[in-house]
């Protein structure tokens, strides 16, 4: 398994395709990346050495393609494979096909991959051995009636979840037996277009727990460490949103049996490298959820508390060395979180936002930013939508929040809407800052999804954003309700909640630029200086400078605590977006996973006729109003654009009536 290393091929993308190749630089190691069309140009291609694009295969099996990886990294001279997290990083035949290539693999055994691969059989392996797990039972062949059989043994309610992987992909939550053979179906669905494996499992759910996990390492010479825990309880749809190390509020006594099984779990295996063992805690009770063969997504909290880099530890296992550390080396300092930053619109549900990202600009003078984005880059459905990991570490848990959402508030994150503001407005939640987190946290707290924009921040903005326009050559700008041409407030980006202009209200700024009105009356303003990047002025008593930003036709405002976004509304453009919502419309581009209505079907309101996949998620696209299906303008398979017209359902046969859409639900 071991063998000298000089060049690494990554069989991954995006940020921990850039975050591995950072490492190796630090240890001179050679790199090579690897890409789809779409990531021609991304920045993990451009970070390492040499890079090779796998052509003629859809964007979405590039990176699943083993023999063209094996095959790219013989081409490139490279001595060893790294395959970050998800893909093929925990698939055990990819990591046979590139050990009998005669290639060093950066990760641990096919043994010990395929000893957790499944989750039952890894199951019942650690409770062979006293540690506490769910019922379960693994989901085989399309007899429904057993998979019924088998729901019963587990009991309800229960989860369906990929046998192959993790990260939410695949899962379903089932309340009753009439909801689990579409949960079934969709999670194999899932699994298979996410890891290349359709297989799922059935395992008791339980009810707002905590998910905490503890992070491992083993080497060839029989060495093992643990490095501390995480939380990960802030979840929204079963993926993580949150992490952070220490674990808050466990007792000495949980937290050291929970170390003590993580190494148990490992030994067990003879785990060799970087691994991750998940539970779950309700009270004073934990179970073992999964073993993650790989390297974790929330690794950087790890590395801040612990002062090591895991990555780099991993290529010196790879490479035959013993651990440079002991147990005894192991000391937690301070405390670190780290926030996801995805391309999602949190005040629709979630919804995958694709497009262009024309800005993406953090302050890292007090944060770690791992990404693998940059301004320019176009965020397509064919991958996740992580666009940054953000990582705060300070001397306690109270310090990391603060830094962490004062270094959010300051990103400029312009184009597409993201989590942002929603992280900020979670972790600065009493509850969050009480510990009280649990994987129910986001769906007790939906008000975090669209916090409230002050009306002096919005007003101070409005105004920037007109004179910013008017140097870019307006004359005269109105910012109105409904009234285009006009300006349009958006918090994050164009959405049906924030068509509120300024409260309803309206800002004229005159020609000769010697007047600001709100609603007809002049605003207390005096402009200090004012150009198409940035508005310093003085707004009722109170100095604000901002930061601006535009396309040319939306505008974009920054200050240290909020960013909005305007958009000149043309009413043509209006007219035919909407012209193109006579149906059921994808609310994004993507693929047609499954189409569950036939011509002459009678549907009742909200139920679902396609299946829309798209960022390794499906969208279910329902039925507004109950009738009869008119339509169906798609197949499996088919690629559909946004607002693309799917399917159509009539209120009365005869006059041809279309409901209008009803907003997808990620089911993810």
């Amino acid at each position: 398994m071991s063998g000298p290393i000089d060049t690494v091929f990554i069989a991954n993308r995006g940020e921990i395709a850039c975050r591995i190749i950072r490492t190796c630089r630090a240890m001179g190691l050679s790199t090579v990346a690897v890409y789809a069309e779409p990531d021609a140009a991304a920045p993990h291609v451009l970070a390492a050495d040499i890079a090779v694009p796998l052509e003629g295969r859809a964007a979405s099996e590039t990176y699943l393609d083993m023999a063209a990886l094996v095959d790219a990294a013989r081409r490139t001279g490279a001595t060893a494979v790294h395959p970050g997290y998800g893909f093929l990083a925990e698939n055990p035949d990819f990591a046979e096909a590139c050990l009998s290539a005669g290639l060093t693999w950066i990760g641990p055994t096919p043994d010990s991959i395929r000893a957790m691969a499944l989750k039952v059989p890894a199951k019942k392996l650690v409770g062979a051995r006293g540690v506490p797990t769910l019922p379960s039972a693994q989901v085989d062949g399309d007899d429904e009636a057993a998979w019924m059989g088998q729901a019963d043994v587990v009991g309800y309610p229960l989860l369906v979840k990929a046998s192959a992987g993790g990260g939410g992909k695949g899962m379903r939550c089932v309340d009753r037996a009439d909801e689990l053979a579409e949960a079934v179906r969709a999670g194999r669905r899932e699994s298979a277009s996410s890891f290349g494996d359709p297989t799922v499992f059935l395992e008791r759910l339980l009810v707002a727990p905590r998910h905490v996990e503890v992070q491992v390492l083993g080497d060839e010479h029989g060495n093992f460490v643990h490095l501390g825990d995480r939380d990960c309880s802030i979840q929204r749809r079963n993926q993580k949103v949150i992490e952070e190390a220490p674990a808050p509020g466990l007792g000495s006594a949980i937290r050291e049996a929970l170390h003590a099984t993580a190494l148990d779990v490992a030994r067990a295996i003879d785990y060799v490298s970087a691994g991750t063992v998940e539970f779950l805690l309700a009270g004073d009770e934990f179970f073992f959820l999964e073993m993650n063969t790989r390297l974790q997504v929330e690794h950087p909290v790890t590395e801040a508390v612990c002062g090591v880099d895991i990555v780099r530890l991993q290529l010196e296992v790879a490479a035959g060395r013993p651990l440079r550390i002991t147990q005894d080396d192991v000391v937690v300092r301070g405390h670190s979180i780290e926030a996801r930053i995805n391309a999602e619109d949190p005040a629709r549900d979630y919804l995958p936002s694709v497009g262009v990202l024309h800005t993406c600009e953090f302050d890292t003078t007090a944060l770690r930013v791992d990404s693998g984005v940059a301004s320019g880059a176009v965020i397509s459905p064919h991958y996740d939508s992580l666009l940054a990991k953000v990582i705060a570490h300070a001397a306690t848990r109270e310090e990391a929040i603060d830094v962490l959402a004062d270094g959010l508030r300051r990103a400029r994150l312009h184009g597409l809407a993201t989590t942002r503001d929603a992280i900020v407005a979670t972790i600065t939640s009493e509850d969050f800052r009480s510990e009280r987190v649990d994987t129910g946290f986001l769906e007790r707290h939906p008000e975090v999804a669209a916090p409230a924009l002050p009306s002096s921040v919005r007003v101070a903005h409005a105004v920037a954003a007109a004179l910013a326009s008017r140097c870019h050559g307006a004359a005269r700008l109105e910012l109105a309700r409904a009234a285009p041409p006009g300006w349009r407030n958006v918090r994050g980006a164009p959405s049906p909640y924030a068509l509120d202009v300024i409260g309803g209200g309206r800002v004229v700024v005159g020609l000769g630029g010697d007047r600001i009105d709100l609603d007809g009356e002049p605003l207390d303003c005096t402009v200090i200086t004012v150009d198409e990047g940035a508005v310093d002025l003085v707004l009722d008593g109170i100095r604000r400078q901002m930061r601006v930003v535009t396309d040319g036709t939306r505008w974009w405002i920054n200050d240290s605590g909020w960013q909005t976004e305007f958009v000149l509304d043309d009413p043509f453009v209006q007219r035919s977006a909407s012209a193109a919502e006579g149906g059921l419309s994808s609310p994004l581009p993507g693929s047609v996973a499954a189409v569950l209505a036939k011509v002459g079907d009678t549907v009742d309101a909200a139920a679902v006729l396609v299946i829309i996949e798209a960022m390794k998620v499906e969208h279910r696209i329902r039925a507004s109003v109950g009738g009869i299906v008119t339509a169906i303008h798609v197949a499996v398979g088919d690629r559909v654009d946004a607002h693309q017209v799917l399917a159509e359902v009539g209120t009365d046969p005869a006059d041809g009536h279309t409901a209008t859409p009803d907003p997808s639900t990620p089911t993810a």
